[in-house]
């Protein structure tokens, strides 16, 4: 793609799933890469499964402190961050009359105030440059409910609107737009989801599948090239036309099927 070899890359919850295909498809660009995780074993091993990356830095999101020096090593390491992929996030199945205090916090702490942190502080080292791209992910649970995950869909659904307030203001600068994805296959969706549950989305989702994490990096890297130079201020949904049409499209597709 145009635009991205030579580009500095920090991605958050960058150890697996969808923030490690981001990784490796930036690394394939030519951009260099620093990924910001918080599982120590997680980040062992995709050293070891991308040995080209420029740094794996241990922080959480949800401490003020530990991104900015994270952010600080990432520069250190790579001499500036370009684009920002604001990934990291957790998601805890529950009903929502049993969310505990400190479940809500720990999901809003890492998906909302967590992107905040981090986008806070890259913006201001981009503004500071004269230029950037941060991405965010968001998803289609924050625009569109779920059952059993309220405080995940309002964490996204903050995203969203941290996006849009984001763009406006760091405008012509910087662009700031966000990926929803819905369903894709990712380590945490494996844990959260039995295979019957897996088939059952699968049927709704007139794609009839998960996206592929890689497809969700596709996206992230093209929004970063130069040929995305006018877009900003976007929420772009990658869902296999799941939200479209709602029950409408699920029903035609089990007449389908």
């Amino acid at each position: 793609m145009r635009g991205l070899k030579g580009k500095n890359v920090l991605v958050t919850g960058g150890a697996s799933g969808i923030g490690q295909a981001t990784a490796a498809r930036f690394l394939e660009e030519g951009s260099a890469v620093c990924i910001l995780d918080r599982d120590a074993g997680a980040r062992a091993r995709v050293i070891q499964e991308l040995p080209g990356l420029a740094g794996a830095i241990d922080a959480d999101v949800s401490e003020f402190d530990q991104v900015h020096a994270a952010l600080a090593e990432a520069i250190d390491r790579m001499g500036s961050v370009d684009v920002l992929i604001n990934n990291a996030g957790i998601s805890i199945r529950h009903d929502f009359l049993l969310i505990s205090p400190a479940e809500w916090d720990q999901v809003l702490n890492v998906n909302l105030k967590g992107a905040f942190y981090v986008a806070q502080a890259v913006a201001r080292h981009m503004m500071e440059a004269g230029a950037g791209v941060i991405l965010n992910t968001a998803s289609t649970a924050g625009t569109t409910g779920y059952p059993h995950y309220a405080d995940y869909s309002a964490s996204k659904g903050g995203v969203i609107g941290l996006t849009l307030a984001m763009a406006l203001e760091l405008a012509p600068a910087v662009r700031v737009n966000a990926i929803s994805p819905g369903y894709v296959l990712t380590p945490m969706q494996r844990a959260e989801y039995t295979d019957e549950m897996l088939d059952a989305v699968n049927r709704k989702i007139p794609l009839g599948r998960h996206a592929k994490p890689e497809e969700i990096a596709a996206l992230f890297a093209f929004l970063a090239t130069d040929d995305a130079g006018f877009a900003t201020g976007q929420v772009y949904v990658m869902d296999g036309a799941e939200t479209t049409g709602g029950l409408c499209s699920q029903w035609s597709h089990e007449l389908r099927g």
